[in-house]
């Protein structure tokens, strides 16, 4: 595992519970929006974690934490990836899977092994735009709807999330996605936030009431849809 960051302490990344975020290093994707450049683009002096580093916080906060929010990054792309997860639930502790959803078998095997608890999965924008943001080579979209239906047809406890940027997404746009993901358990728009390590900071947040609106079109397809990142 290539660990480039841990928060050791958060309410926000894994909802309800009390957890740290482990950030892994390397993404297949390319998005001008992402504000982990260091994380998807490591500098070649980059300090890496050991994994006992991370274990022997975690041993130590065992009392506190009642979960573990794994980010990145892409986590899926390390084969390790299982191995890691499954000293982290030996400790009783609960896993949450941030992912963009490229590799589904790596999902499954996760959910079928009893590994993660939780999965946040991003959805960069309508199928017939996914590209324009997720800037792949050799884009397939594929193993990303696959990702989305094993979600949707399952029985883990899962989120979808879009960040909005007034530049990407329209009406439209929230109609195709709706189309697409109706029937989610769950689903939020997350407002652009600039930061300094944004890898194109050429974006701006659309305005609440505009999300709002994104919202109300997004009900009837998924009831459970509302908002996060606005103050």
């Amino acid at each position: 595992m290539l660990i480039l960051g841990l928060q050791k302490t958060t309410l926000l990344d894994y909802p309800g519970k009390i957890a740290s975020t482990v950030f892994t290093g390397g993404c297949n994707f390319r998005c001008p929006y992402c504000h982990n450049r260091d994380l998807v683009m490591p500098p070649s002096d980059v300090q890496a974690y050991s994994t006992d580093e991370i274990f022997e916080h975690l041993k130590a906060k065992s009392k506190v934490l009642d979960g573990v929010c794994i980010t990145g990054g892409e986590p899926t792309l390390h084969k390790d990836l299982p191995d890691f997860i499954k000293q982290i639930k030996d400790m009783g502790l609960l896993v949450k899977l941030d992912t963009n959803g490229t590799n589904p078998d790596m999902v499954n095997y996760l959910i079928n092994a009893g590994l993660i608890d939780y999965v946040a999965m991003d959805i960069k924008h309508s199928k017939e735009k996914y590209n324009t943001i997720a800037c792949m080579k050799n884009f397939d979209i594929s193993p990303i709807e696959d990702t989305v239906s094993l979600l949707i047809s399952g029985k883990m406890d899962y989120e979808f999330r879009t960040t909005i940027m007034r530049e990407c997404h329209d009406i439209s746009d929230m109609e195709s996605i709706g189309r697409w993901l109706s029937g989610a358990k769950a689903y939020y728009l997350q407002s652009y936030r600039e930061s300094e390590q944004v890898i194109n900071p050429i974006f701006s947040p659309h305005s609440v009431e505009t999300l709002q609106e994104f919202v109300n079109i997004l009900r009837p397809y998924i009831p459970n849809t509302s908002i996060r990142g606005v103050d």
